[in-house]
């Protein structure tokens, strides 16, 4: 059973850094050039070129396939005319991009705890492993940039690089400050906390930020915070530090959001990236050269045990690099998957992966799901859906 889920884990993991790399990466490495096709079925270049008609069956985001039939034949042309109709309602590669990034997210959440248990929890390594999960992101990273037609480079000057640090700031407090929660209680219980971030978000888009919250939205946040307040009282792995880390988790995640967003409009940096990917990879590079200092000055003189037990302990190296690759992988999926969808598909995605994982993982590590705990999760989860969509709801009335 072991090794059947270690192989698992191995084969998701490959899947989803081919659809990072190469199905994410740029147009040119996504869509299907005609001549290239043709090409491919000399059978069907060589009919073509006898001057029999060519029928489109099949078209998909950038280009077309081709393939012939006989003028004579119009009931098979019709035929397959509809059933290629059906083919496109159906958004094959955002489905994909969804699959794989709930299953990113969900061995990441296991893997990132099995790596923590290894180096001892709470008290173990959690800053130092915080830290290393950003640094094997960067390697990919910088992996994609340097591989031929994977990704190319983004065209950033300094001046790019220093209006980036606030969001890499924020980036590098909410990943260290997840982890450092998820150390020190059940991941379930984690991200139950995590999830009333909302909450966060609408205080510091308000009064820090200047943008007006509605009223509605205001009258959801009882609901999410009762919600996290209910499921925690019967957690039976509870502890304070985990609930704070994952407070300061939201707020970092929270002021993340609104400087990504001032970073987006600023003129030419978009650009000058060129593609979310790139801009994903910058802040990962940037968060992790942040993190050094802090793990260094919190865990550094520690080093030295640490790496003895990855030397010893598969259960800690294989997961630590597994959970970086994940990370990494998931949160770019996440970043092109939303990308593509409007706001209400946004809210039932997060909504959903909430609760995937929060159950899923609690079962695979046996961490408790108390009928308590679930209701509180259920009411707290209900109320961030309901905060994402309640100004949509409205306005349609």
């Amino acid at each position: 059973m072991k090794l059947a889920v270690r192989v698992a884990a191995s084969l998701t993991l490959a899947t989803t850094a081919a659809v990072s790399a190469f199905a994410l990466s740029s147009t040119s490495a996504t869509s299907i050039r005609n001549s290239d096709v043709l090409n491919s079925l000399p059978h069907l270049r060589d009919r073509g070129a006898q001057g029999q008609r060519r029928v489109p069956v099949f078209v998909k985001g950038h280009s077309a396939l081709f393939a012939e039939a006989e003028s004579g034949a119009s009931a098979a042309v019709a035929t397959r005319g509809g059933f290629v109709d059906s083919l496109k309602s159906i958004d094959i590669p955002l489905m994909v991009y969804f699959f794989l990034w709930y299953v990113g997210n969900y061995y990441y959440n296991i893997s990132n705890k099995l790596a923590l248990k290894a180096a001892g929890g709470s008290t173990g390594f959690p800053m130092t492993i915080s830290s290393l999960q950003l640094g094997v992101g960067c390697i990919y990273a910088l992996f994609l940039w340097a591989a031929p037609d994977a990704r190319a480079k983004p065209k950033i000057s300094l001046d790019d690089i220093t209006k980036m640090l606030p969001v890499a700031f924020c980036a590098m407090g909410a990943h260290s400050a997840s982890v450092f929660a998820l150390s020190a209680g059940a991941v379930s219980f984690g991200q139950i906390v995590k999830s009333a971030e909302p909450a966060f978000a609408a205080v510091l888009s308000q009064f820090v930020y200047g943008k007006k919250v509605s009223k509605a939205k205001w009258f959801c946040l009882p609901i999410i915070i009762g919600g996290v307040i209910l499921a925690s009282v019967k957690e039976l792995d509870f502890a304070v530090s985990a609930l704070v880390s994952a407070c300061i988790a939201n707020i970092f995640a929270a002021f993340k959001g609104n400087e990504n967003k001032k970073l987006m409009d600023t003129d030419g940096i978009k650009d000058r990236l060129g593609s979310v990917g790139n801009q994903f990879a910058v802040t990962t590079i940037l968060a992790f050269l942040m993190s050094v200092p802090i793990f260094v000055a919190k865990e550094g003189a520690k080093w030295g045990q640490f790496v003895d037990i990855f030397k010893t302990n598969p259960v800690l190296s294989f997961n630590l690099i597994a959970s970086g690759l994940y990370f990494y992988g998931y949160n770019e999926l996440a970043t092109m998957t939303l990308k593509k969808t409007g706001a209400v598909t946004q809210s039932v995605a997060n909504t959903a992966k909430r609760v995937i994982v929060i159950v899923g993982v609690a079962i695979v590590l046996g961490e408790s799901l108390d009928p308590i705990k679930l209701l509180g999760c259920s009411i707290g989860i209900g109320g961030v859906f309901l905060y994402s969509i309640i100004d949509s709801l409205l306005a349609k009335k």
